[in-house]
């Protein structure tokens, strides 16, 4: 399924998005069904279909895609207060969509574990 899924349309400007970030590696979208005030998710542009399927030739990658979470947090303005940044991977992981994908969420207390 390489290079059709809805979020490699999304990062080829195929597909439409709402999309607040974006670089040589990663597209950073808000999320059509939010679970918290902010929601959006980050997409590596190279198609990576899960964590569960990632190498270490994705190292960089995926350590990138934090390094945009926390630019996120620094410019929705929650670097301080807090947020959040969650990976779903697989089925039984909540994982929908099968291009590897981090959540980042914020403007809701997250419940203790």
């Amino acid at each position: 399924m390489s290079g059709d899924c809805i979020f490699c349309r999304i990062v080829r400007h195929e597909s439409p998005a709402d999309i607040e970030y974006e670089d040589d590696e990663v597209v950073a979208f808000k999320d059509i069904y939010p679970k918290a005030p902010v929601h959006m998710l980050i997409v590596p542009r190279r198609h990576i279909a899960s964590l569960a399927t990632a190498t270490p030739a994705d190292r960089e990658t995926l350590g990138h895609c934090l390094l945009v979470a926390r630019t996120l947090g620094e410019r929705t303005g929650y670097a301080e207060r807090g947020y959040r940044v969650s990976l779903n991977t697989g089925p039984e992981g909540g994982q929908v969509v099968y291009h590897i994908h981090l959540h980042f969420t914020a403007g809701r207390r997250a419940a203790r574990a």
